[in-house]
């Protein structure tokens, strides 16, 4: 009888505990942002459009806190190489997509709640998180200024908002289409 040995796979890379919970804090605010921010922007003038709109202001904000957070974090923790077997391959043109995507999305994450912030303060209505944190307005108010700020929030946002579509789509194909593995490392193991 002869016995069959198995080779065990090296374990998989993964984020650490910190970066796992800003990923997909960071994550569920965008996505509810976006769907908050689309559903008031049809609304007619009420309270409920206003009271959304103070909402969305405060996510806003968070979502920036939370960008500073994950920022600072990537910059002082070293996050986990793409393992060996994916790099092998990945073709040169989705590395450059892979690490074009991040850069993009690490600046959204930045550029959207600010142009949010600066359209905000140009059209005349400050920004008090959870009514009761006044910050100060980002531009001078000008009519003119928001006018010419406000398609660019959309516009950034949407951005943002394909590019997390992209990173999940990609995340999917690696883990489900070539069997990566790739989500366990961005999941809590039981060991943390």
């Amino acid at each position: 009888m002869t016995e069959t040995t198995t080779l065990e796979q090296p374990p998989t890379p993964r984020y650490s505990l910190t970066a796992i919970l800003l990923h997909w804090l960071l994550g569920l605010a965008l996505v509810g942002l976006f769907i908050m921010g689309s559903f008031m922007a049809d609304l007619p003038i009420s309270p409920l459009r206003l009271k959304l709109f103070n909402w969305h202001k405060w996510a806003g904000i968070c979502v920036l806190t939370l960008s500073v957070l994950r920022l600072l974090w990537r910059l002082t923790h070293r996050p986990p190489a793409l393992p060996a077997d994916i790099q092998a391959h990945m073709p040169a043109w989705q590395r450059f997509a892979h690490h074009g995507a991040q850069y993009a999305m690490y600046a959204l994450f930045f550029i959207v709640p600010l142009v949010g912030w600066a359209y905000s303060s140009a059209a005349g209505f400050p920004v008090v998180v959870f009514g009761i944190l006044p910050l100060p307005d980002f531009v001078a108010a000008d009519k003119e200024l928001a006018e010419l700020i406000e398609p660019w929030h959309e516009i950034t946002a949407d951005a943002l908002a394909a590019l997390v579509v992209l990173h999940i789509a990609a995340a999917l194909k690696h883990q489900w289409f070539d069997k990566h593995a790739l989500l366990q490392r961005m999941l809590p193991s039981k060991t943390h």
